[in-house]
């Protein structure tokens, strides 16, 4: 046999010993966080319960689901451990103090500039966005009427 007909098959094996290598470290990686948790730690599910460390055993955990209501869960069931902060914005809405996140107005008030100069009159111009009046109305009609009359007539509409 030759090299070329071996290559696919070492490829393959190549890539299957990655696979399991990573498979193998998300497992250590997970096994150290669930080792980490302690009573009092806050902590996730897979399905998705927030619930507080109770008591840490070889195989269980006993969470506090609820103020006084105790669940006792396989730590394979155990998705994220948080950290304090975390855990008490998630669950009690308690933002962290010092939080430097900008505030967004409602509004769009902070897109205008107060700092730009006023010009007298002249920059402070309003343009009317409302129907216009019966007069005005009619003297718009009169115009367009005047116009196709000329364009009748042999006028052109050219500019």
């Amino acid at each position: 046999m030759s090299i070329t007909a071996l290559l696919p098959f070492i490829v393959l094996i190549g890539a299957m010993f990655l696979m399991t290598r990573s498979a193998k470290n998300k497992q250590r990686q997970a096994q150290q966080m669930r080792d980490q948790m302690q009573p009092g730690t806050g902590i996730r599910t897979i399905g998705g319960m927030y619930a507080t460390v109770k008591e840490v055993g070889d195989d269980t955990i006993l969470l506090e689901v609820a103020p006084g209501v105790h669940a006792i869960y396989a730590k394979n069931s155990v998705g994220a451990v948080l950290d304090d902060a975390e855990y008490n914005r998630i669950v009690h809405g308690i933002e962290p103090e010092g939080d430097d996140t900008p505030v967004v107005p409602d509004d769009a008030s902070s897109l205008v500039s107060d700092d730009a100069p006023a010009a007298d009159g002249e920059g402070d111009k309003r343009i009317d966005l409302g129907k216009a009046d019966a007069d005005g109305d009619a003297a718009e009609a009169k115009d367009v009427e005047a116009a196709e009359d000329v364009k009748k007539d042999g006028g052109t509409d050219a500019k």
